[in-house]
């Protein structure tokens, strides 16, 4: 039978392996931009959450690190997989988002009630000349569109011009401890360089299994928000391991990649919401265990989620220093949130983390206390 075929990984094999590629295992001795690139980017719909997502993985990590590679140009801010703002290293920004341009076009199609009469070649060039003036805000972007198509759909507008243009955001917006409004300018033009060619996919699948392996098609498709990649996958078959999960789906694998033995401790590691650990896979029961399905969100507020022994099993928030939820104490506090019972050892190992965190990214010495975080 082709189930026996393969070597079967159960969950927790899974999850070692995916905590190990994403340095979530112990933390790694690389630089912050060396990361970015390894992690194919890191989910930035907000500002901060990046700089939390590096401090769980990298020894030493400082906010001040990753903030002077978004000043320098090395690492920007742009849409690109499943159609959300990531970080990435100035190379990725100018190769991975003409992967992605056919899932963006696609994107527009869905649009097109709202944009009937327009032209979207020229669309896009009036969009890129305009942001090429100087940075804009969208709805500076949206207006200057309505002049020419008075009829068309403001959002719809909007739409095309994000997606049919690799857009990236200045600076001060991304820069730890600064703020300003969200401003576009096209990649080249914020980078100085010409946009390359498409990376190859089959670079991409490969650097992905690095980063978030072992996977199935599917889970690299949820994570690219591409479809049909079963080809590069098959072309790639030989030179990969092959394994299979306990409900049979086969999944490839790099055959030097880490793969820890599932009895590997697991330190506890706070990650911002939108960590790319929980969104990159079709199949994310590799940290999501089924209790704690659908429970790091209330309504549309996604919150900061924890790992104890490697899997999804709270959530957390920083106090301010001088906030009720702080406390009394002088410092910041943070506020967990665990699902379920865990003993002592792992609620002092969380303490402790939470510790850390407040001291390296929360702005001082300050009090870990547990009560919920859900309204």
């Amino acid at each position: 039978m082709a189930s026996t075929t393969h070597p079967v990984l159960d969950t927790r094999a899974l999850n070692r392996a995916t905590l190990a590629r994403q340095l979530l295992l112990s933390r790694a001795e690389r630089s912050a931009e060396d990361a970015v690139a390894h992690l194919l980017g890191l989910q930035a719909q907000n500002v901060k959450p990046p700089y939390f997502q590096l401090h769980a993985r990298l020894a030493g990590f400082r906010p001040a690190e990753l903030a002077a590679l978004m000043e320098s140009r090395r690492v920007v801010r742009m849409v690109t997989m499943r159609s959300t703002i990531h970080t990435h290293t100035a190379e990725d920004a100018l190769t991975l988002r003409p992967l992605v341009q056919p899932a963006r076009d696609r994107e527009v199609n869905a649009f097109r009630k709202g944009l009937v009469g327009v032209d979207l070649d020229a669309l896009a060039a009036r969009a890129r000349a305009f942001v090429e003036e100087e940075p804009r805000t969208m709805g500076e972007i949206r207006e200057e569109l309505l002049r020419t198509w008075p009829d068309a759909d403001p959002q719809s507008l909007s739409v095309a011009a994000r997606c049919l243009l690799p857009l990236v955001q200045v600076t001060p917006r991304g820069v730890w401890g600064r703020s300003g409004a969200v401003r576009l300018t096209t990649v080249e033009l914020w980078l100085d360089r010409p946009a390359g060619q498409a990376v190859r996919i089959d670079e991409v699948v490969l650097r992905y299994l690095g980063s978030f392996g072992p996977a199935s098609v599917k889970d690299m498709q949820t994570w690219a928000g591409l479809t049909r990649l079963r080809e590069a996958f098959e072309r790639l078959r030989p030179r990969l391991l092959v394994f299979r999960d306990e409900n049979g789906v086969e999944l490839f694998d790099l055959p030097d990649a880490p793969r820890p033995d599932a009895d590997t401790p697991a330190p506890p590691r706070f990650l911002p919401e939108f960590d790319n650990l929980l969104l990159s896979h079709a199949d994310r029961s590799r940290v999501v265990t089924p209790e704690a399905k659908g429970r790091t969100w209330t309504g549309n507020q996604a919150h900061p989620t924890l790992l104890v022994d490697g899997f999804l099993a709270g959530l957390w928030r920083l106090d301010p220093a001088g906030s009720a939820a702080a406390g009394p104490a002088d410092g910041p506090g943070l506020t967990v949130e665990l699902f379920g019972a865990h003993s002592s050892a792992a609620r002092e190992e969380v303490v402790a983390e939470g510790e850390r965190l407040l001291v390296e990214m929360g702005g001082g010495p300050g009090a870990v206390r547990f009560g919920p975080i859900r309204g």
